[in-house]
């Protein structure tokens, strides 16, 4: 297979500011992945001189702490010869853990470029409109105040994109084993994207973007035959007025980039496809020249079926990656698996911290 447009950037630096856990203690597991552990990447407030402190200089705030939530959020940043590329993949289940967050973390949000959502589920998409708001506004912001400034530096540039798959589902729901329907909440409309400030891209097929420093795959392959989607999952068409079977949830998208001298990243929402069918197809859009290198996000391996687990591991375990970073929905087990099968190259993704990929 032909590989796809895909620069090798130097750097990637990953902020979590969405996952369904939360660990500032614990230091890497992993020396090839870089992060502030023992509570050192949580921002520190100033204190004020004369404080009756002893000296201390800076206070650490319990409200200075991410929360964890179930949902997926990574805010991406690529470097290749000084110039950065900056992304948002997924927005996390509602829009105030999503605020909350990115305010804690005093995330740069007027570096964000594009945000890119992995597929229709709400976990994923909740935060989005909220997510679109923060990050107008922080722009805004930032070429205000660079216009009042001496340097007179540009911060104007075309609105901020949202890339979404065109198959948007009118609800999305499970069905359970006593045969009743829960409903999700509706993602985010097109029409309510765009009255927040976006410009919206709706693309199923594979595409690179921002200047070839990302690829995004379309519809992702389903070869193995264990990884069968999510179970009971369904779909409400509101034009025939009825629940369909809809577990293999085909709009769910990869993004990949290719860190120098290492190999292919990958970040991957939930994994409908299967982990394994993602990982394959990943390798597949660069052409096999490169090998797989890392792999975060959510895995979906979290119901713990043993022929699954058992084989997904060995499967994984056969490609060789260097970087596990699962988070959201993969499972304590899958991730304990990992850890005894692949020593130490486990970093489990956490909300609030900043991981740094380096060539």
């Amino acid at each position: 297979m032909a590989s796809h447009s895909l620069v090798q950037v130097e750097r990637i630096d990953i902020t979590v500011i969405v996952d369904n856990e939360v660990d500032p203690i614990s230091p890497s597991n992993n020396p090839a992945v870089q992060y502030a552990g023992l509570l050192q990447g949580v921002p520190l407030t100033k204190l004020n001189p004369g404080n009756a402190r002893g000296g201390a200089q800076a206070e650490l705030r319990m409200d200075s702490i991410c929360c964890g939530a179930h949902g997926l959020s990574l805010l991406i940043t690529a470097t290749k010869d000084g110039q950065k590329h900056t992304i948002l993949f997924d927005t996390g289940p509602e829009g105030s853990t999503w605020t909350r967050n990115a305010a804690r973390l005093r995330a740069d949000l007027a570096s964000v470029e594009h945000i890119h959502l992995s597929h229709w589920h709400r976990d994923h998409s909740g935060g989005l409109l909220d997510a679109v708001r923060s990050i107008t506004t922080a722009t805004a912001a930032a070429a205000a105040a660079a216009a009042c400034s001496s340097t007179r530096q540009s911060h104007a540039r075309d609105s901020l994109t949202v890339g979404v798959h065109p198959d948007r589902p009118d609800y999305r729901g499970m069905l359970t084993p006593t045969g009743s329907i829960v409903s999700l909440e509706a993602d985010p409309t097109i029409n309510e994207i765009e009255a927040v400030g976006a410009t919206v891209q709706q693309q199923a097929n594979t595409h690179s973007f921002l200047d070839d420093f990302f690829l995004s795959s379309g519809a992702i392959p389903r070869r193995t035959e264990y990884e069968k989607g999510i179970r009971g999952g369904v779909r409400y068409v509101a034009a025939k007025d009825a629940w369909v079977k809809d577990e293999m949830i085909m709009d769910e998208r990869l993004i990949m980039c290719n860190l120098k001298g290492k190999g292919i990243v990958v970040f991957t929402g939930c994994s409908h496809a299967g982990i394994i069918n993602v990982c394959r197809h990943a390798v597949e859009l660069g052409g096999g020249l490169s090998p797989l290198y890392a792999i975060v996000g959510g895995f979906h391996l979290a119901d713990n079926n043993p022929e699954k687990l058992a084989r997904s591991l060995q499967d994984l375990t056969d490609l060789q990656p260097q970087v596990l970073m699962p988070g959201h929905c993969t499972g304590w087990k899958f991730k304990f698996l990992c850890e005894q099968s692949m020593p130490a190259v486990l970093a489990p993704s956490f909300s609030g911290t900043t991981f740094t990929l380096s060539a």
